[in-house]
């Protein structure tokens, strides 16, 4: 049973994990945080975090850890080194991993957590840089229901649409599922919005008329507008959307079906970062339509 007044280390102080790891000083938690560029951790150390020198001493001092990191061998490296998580971490800490990784990584972590009597989550989230800032991110969990209970208040801080999908790497599934349909959507609502220009209409109306409708989205109604601004800030990196497409096509080539859709739109983001937006948001796919 958790105590009641938890410690959480937070290791991964990104667009997301800024507003996550705030959300939870607002809430009341104390709040450890380790990254590996200091100066991102400032106004959560000026409001009262405590940082830490590495992850080991993160790990000794907290009782639930989240971490929020760019790629898988950021995950690898942060769990298994020997300065890692799961060698400093006490039994019966909870280790959550909200990182969008591979399946696969997920179950390991979970299992070598298991054997040293640590609780291991997998919980990678949607909603982008607006719903880390409001508390409304949606969050895909993987792992056993009991530690999934005990967490609830937590992830109920940082989102609102909380769903266990199943055993460990369950979490990491949706998300790439979730990943899938964003991709071929991103393509659609380029094209939508260069479409309405070039019929000498006003891509904000024509947004006020479709965004209720059947081709209504998440990325229709929060990032179009940023196109049509020409708003290209990351919301979400495009060079974190192109590792989340290449791991959910390596897993769908795993279970054996093809995805052209998804296939199509890493090949256009590729493009995209050639063109040297690496650290744009995703948003920023519209130039390569509105040329």
């Amino acid at each position: 049973m958790m105590k009641k007044d938890p410690t959480i280390g937070f290791i991964g102080i990104g667009v997301m994990g800024q507003s996550m790891a705030t959300n939870l000083q607002l809430a009341g938690y104390q709040v450890n945080v380790f990254t590996r560029t200091k100066e991102k951790a400032e106004q959560l150390v000026h409001n009262g975090a405590t940082w830490k020198n590495s992850i080991a001493e993160l790990a000794v001092a907290s009782d639930i850890i989240i971490t929020m990191v760019g790629y898988p061998n950021d995950v690898e490296a942060v769990y298994f080194k020997d300065d890692g998580i799961l060698e400093n971490a006490r039994a019966g800490t909870y280790v959550v991993d909200m990182t969008t990784s591979k399946p696969a990584l997920a179950i390991e972590i979970a299992t070598l957590a298991a054997s040293k009597s640590i609780h291991a989550l997998d919980a990678p989230v949607s909603g982008g840089d607006i719903g880390a800032k409001n508390g409304t991110l949606a969050i895909m969990v993987g792992g056993e229901q009991r530690s999934f209970d005990q967490l609830l208040p937590i992830f109920q801080v940082m989102g609102e649409n909380i769903i266990l999908q199943g055993d460990a790497g369950a979490g990491q599934h949706t998300k790439l599922a979730n990943q899938i349909t964003i991709a071929t959507n991103m393509i659609g609502v380029c094209e939508a919005i260069v479409y309405a220009k070039k019929a000498g209409l006003h891509p904000e109306r024509v947004l006020e008329s479709i965004t209720t409708g059947a081709a209504g989205s998440w990325s229709l109604s929060n990032l179009a507008p940023r196109m049509i601004k020409g708003d290209f800030a990351p919301g979400f990196y495009v060079k974190h959307f192109i590792k989340d497409m290449t791991i959910a096509i390596e897993s769908a080539e795993e279970l054996g079906f093809s995805t052209p859709g998804l296939s199509l739109s890493l090949e256009l983001y590729q493009e995209l970062a050639n063109m040297g937006e690496n650290d744009s948001g995703t948003q920023a796919l519209m130039k390569l339509f509105d040329s």
